[in-house]
């Protein structure tokens, strides 16, 4: 493959509820502004909606990342704890680095990031970047969606996007050379057994937590 694949790649943690709130709200509404905004169709790439089965997962995130235009990274504590979400995070400040961008006299970047939950716990060169605050409107539930806050939600998303599709318009040209950071394979564990009595339904929910628990080190 050759090229931009991705107009965004969403980088977070998986601890926590970011990835309640990516599911639930924010991915389809960010793809459906920027569907309002963009000439073409958007993709974003979200681990969890876009690799297939059957693949190799850590191989998949690499190259979705190289071709991918921008980098949407949701910062949380355990963001920066997490060794794949700071793999992800460098691997896009090596590709600035090698193109002179993100700092000095072109301080645009290709680092898009989100503020998702307490900044007081970051590292200090998070605080090097701006970001769009959604700790007002991050909750995760579905039920969100029937609240008298969704719309605020929405109007923050719209204009996140907006701002996004700016600088979509900007990027440079794709070079097959972009730097990615290597992460280790995951060891997976095999799930512990399912006591075959109980409700059929919470052993297929057990059974669904066991197979994605490995997940979780992400």
């Amino acid at each position: 493959m050759t090229g931009y694949k991705y107009d965004v790649f969403l980088s977070y943690s998986r601890r926590g509820t970011a990835q309640r709130w990516l599911l639930n709200h924010f991915y389809e509404r960010l793809v459906d502004c920027l569907t309002d905004q963009l000439a073409h169709t958007p993709e974003v790439y979200m681990d969890r909606m876009s690799i297939a089965r059957g693949v190799h997962w850590p191989s998949d995130l690499q190259q979705a990342l190289l071709h991918s235009k921008i980098i949407v990274p949701l910062f949380t504590p355990p963001y920066f704890r997490s060794p794949w979400c700071m793999a992800e995070f460098r691997s896009m400040q090596e590709r600035q680095r090698k193109l002179g961008i993100g700092r000095g006299q072109v301080p645009q970047g290709l680092i898009y990031p989100i503020l998702f939950a307490d900044s007081d716990n970051f590292p200090s060169e998070a605080r090097e970047y701006s970001w769009w605050d959604f700790k007002d409107v991050s909750n995760p539930d579905p039920v969100y969606r029937m609240t008298r806050d969704y719309p605020r939600f929405h109007e923050r998303v719209t204009k996140f996007a907006a701002d996004l599709a700016r600088l979509l318009e900007q990027v440079p040209q794709w070079e097959p050379d972009w730097p990615l950071l290597v992460t280790p394979d995951p060891v997976l564990m095999p799930p512990p057994l399912i006591p075959r009595f109980g409700d059929p339904a919470q052993r297929a929910e057990q059974q669904l937590l066991n197979d994605t628990q490995w997940l979780d080190e992400l």
